[in-house]
């Protein structure tokens, strides 16, 4: 009875001297990585068999504007996840709040309290670059699933991205109309009239 957890124990002793092999100055959470990882590769074969199951066929070559709507809706929902304050509730559990940064997003440190999954977990949902994979294989997936529905999604992401670059450019024009005129754009008032 008690060999699966000496199995158990042992693979994590293993993992933790490999860890500490790999990256002898730092704590890299090397087991909660091979954790993820598994959730991911489970995630994939999940949607493989809910393809085989619904008799779904795979698409030869992606539409090019299925392409640019999943890009786009990527960027927007993984930053909305891993940066928004709305989100923060989610991320709260593997994150510490250090401050604002930016508009509309916080700037998070990873908890280092809790074991090598929380920590993995934590560089996951304060990543944008890390949670683009999941939500662009989970948005890849619903185009082969739910096409009409996660393209409607998309689409909404799209419009809210292209909405956020039109407030920064607004903003950037607004700031350059309220500031003083640079010192060569200063007319002389002997030679205005004045």
């Amino acid at each position: 009875m008690n060999e699966p957890a000496a199995t158990t124990t042992g693979l994590r002793g293993r993992a933790a001297a490999i860890g500490r092999r790999y990256a002898p100055r730092e704590n890299r959470p090397l087991t909660g990585y091979l954790a993820s990882m598994a959730v991911f590769t489970a995630a994939a074969a999940t949607f493989a068999g809910l393809v085989r199951a619904t008799g779904r066929s795979l698409p030869h070559r992606p539409a090019p504007a299925d392409i640019a709507l999943v890009s786009i809706a990527t960027h927007k929902l993984s930053r909305l996840l891993t940066k928004e304050a709305v989100t923060s509730p989610l991320r709260a559990p593997f994150t510490r709040y250090q401050g604002p940064a930016g508009n509309a997003e916080l700037h998070e440190e990873v908890r280092g309290d809790g074991g090598t999954t929380r920590h993995a977990v934590g560089e996951l949902v304060s990543c944008p670059f890390c949670m683009s994979v999941w939500v662009a294989g989970a948005l890849t997936g619903g185009l082969v699933l739910a096409p009409r529905a996660t393209r409607l999604a998309a689409t909404a992401l799209t419009a809210v991205t292209v909405s956020d670059f039109l407030q920064f450019a607004y903003a950037g024009v607004r700031r350059g109309e309220q500031r003083p005129p640079a010192r060569h754009e200063q007319v002389d008032p002997a030679l205005s009239g004045a």
